[in-house]
């Protein structure tokens, strides 16, 4: 009985130290141990991750690089044209008009007529003048006598010098009164003041006119000028003496030179005039003709390029797109030097760019891209299409 009691106790005690053992969660902190023992291992070992760096998501694949066609053109030196547009006109232009009133008596010239300075072109009528200058004539001629023979006298002591001194004061006088005749008649007569062509005669033979009236207008076309207008930014490129050339409405083409460049800008247009002196012997490019007026200034290095190279750059100015020794795009203001049927004349571009011939509108500055030579036939294909613009 006593054996039994003491198995039941033992029995007891067991169930009350297994339910404290349970209370007291002893049992996971020995897992836990266990697990970060294992943990431990492992980071010892390399093979559990990093917990410091964090996760990040599976890298995309990159884009292929843009291919865009390049080429580095060969660089000449090429004169810079400065095209502008004109008119032609007369060298000089002078509107003839009668500086007394009168009937017109005499009309030798015709409209087209050539004259030389101071041919006749308008007399009129003036028969009271005429006889005073006749009259006036005959009394020089008169007083002349009359003083060669009082010289005559008194060298031989027959007359005294004071009477030789009044003859000497009646010629002048006549001479006067003859030089004040012949003024008289001369402003009932038009003259031509230069050699000119006579363009216009709005007058008749016999018509009466006011004094003051016109009676003609004349011009002298050779030189015939070109005149225009330059921009601000070409007037530097310019100088007195440049040759120039001439295109007609018509068609003619014909030479100059320049002549004039004013120093004062139009205030509405801040242009400046440029004149072009152009031989005219025979009178074959007539005044007041539209006119392409081209300049040749002081020759630049440049390249050319067709015009399909030209794009707009990020602020809105013209330029071309390049590829740099990086592969980066890179864009350049241009200066247009000339523009040819075969394309455009460029400079302000750098030696050693590459430009962009194809694909330079796809593509932004600073971009990385894949650049590929243009071949022959690609150029000549840009350059045919640029003169085919042209024509």
């Amino acid at each position: 009985m006593p054996k039994i009691r003491f198995h039941k106790l033992a029995a007891i005690v067991v169930l009350i130290g297994f339910a404290a053992w349970m209370v007291t969660g002893e049992f996971s902190s020995v897992g836990s141990v266990a697990a970060n023992k294992a943990k431990a291992a492992e980071v010892e070992q390399g093979k559990a991750p990093d917990a410091s760096k964090p996760k990040t998501a599976q890298a995309e694949p990159k884009a292929p690089l843009r291919t865009v066609a390049v080429v580095t053109p060969p660089r000449k030196t090429y004169a810079r044209a400065i095209r502008i547009s004109g008119l032609t006109e007369a060298d000089k232009r002078a509107v003839l008009a009668t500086r007394v009133a009168g009937v017109i008596d005499r009309l030798p010239v015709s409209q087209g007529q050539h004259v030389k300075t101071g041919d006749l072109v308008l007399m009129l009528a003036a028969e009271e003048k005429i006889s005073m200058v006749d009259n006036a004539k005959q009394l020089v001629a008169q007083r002349t006598a009359e003083l060669d023979a009082a010289e005559r006298l008194t060298k031989t002591g027959n007359l005294p010098k004071l009477q030789l001194d009044t003859a000497r004061s009646n010629l002048t006088q006549a001479q006067s009164q003859l030089d004040t005749a012949q003024a008289e008649l001369d402003r009932n007569e038009v003259k031509a003041p230069f050699d000119g062509v006579i363009d216009r005669v709005p007058v008749e033979l016999g018509s009466s006119v006011m004094q003051g009236g016109e009676v003609a207008t004349i011009i002298k076309l050779d030189p015939v000028i070109a005149r225009g207008e330059i921009s601000e930014r070409d007037l530097g490129y310019l100088k007195i003496g440049d040759k120039a050339n001439v295109r007609l409405v018509s068609g003619q083409t014909v030479e100059g030179t320049v002549r004039y460049i004013s120093r004062d800008a139009s205030s509405a247009t801040r242009t400046f005039r440029v004149e072009v002196a152009i031989p005219n012997a025979d009178g074959s490019v007539p005044a007041g003709m539209t006119a392409e007026i081209q300049l040749s200034a002081l020759p630049t290095d440049a390249v050319l390029l067709p015009r399909s190279v030209v794009t707009l750059g990020d602020k809105g100015d013209l330029g071309i797109r390049a590829v740099g020794k990086d592969n980066k795009v890179a864009f350049f203001p241009i200066d247009l030097v000339d523009d040819t049927p075969t394309g455009l004349v460029l400079g302000g571009i750098p030696a050693d760019a590459r430009i962009i011939v194809a694909g330079q509108e796809l593509v932004k500055e600073g971009e990385v891209v894949k650049p590929v030579e243009a071949d022959q036939a690609t150029i000549q294909k840009l350059l045919g299409e640029a003169t085919a613009g042209t024509q």
